[in-house]
């Protein structure tokens, strides 16, 4: 069975890596190893969470809209990923 290449979504307005890393959820400290496509969309939910939580943006309503396209793109794209880190 031939794996499908993921890519990011052309709304992606984040860093894209050139490789992944282990990532450990800081409140359970389950860990996962994510490949470069989904780290950096990992670290665009992340840095969006915080900056809609902290009120940063005066344009919040689009930040969370992007937040709640990016935890969707992580359910249908790596969903072990999405269980152990976002959910």
């Amino acid at each position: 069975m031939k794996e499908k290449k993921q890519e990011l979504p052309k709304w992606f307005n984040g860093m894209t890596y050139d490789e992944g890393g282990i990532v450990e959820n800081r409140f359970t400290g389950q860990s996962i190893e994510l490949n470069n496509i989904e780290l950096s969309m990992y670290d665009f939910v992340m840095g969006a969470t915080m900056t809609s939580e902290m009120g940063w943006s005066t344009a919040n309503n689009e930040i969370v809209r992007d937040l709640r396209k990016g935890l969707s793109w992580f359910r249908q794209n790596n969903a072990e990923a999405y269980m152990v880190l976002l959910d």
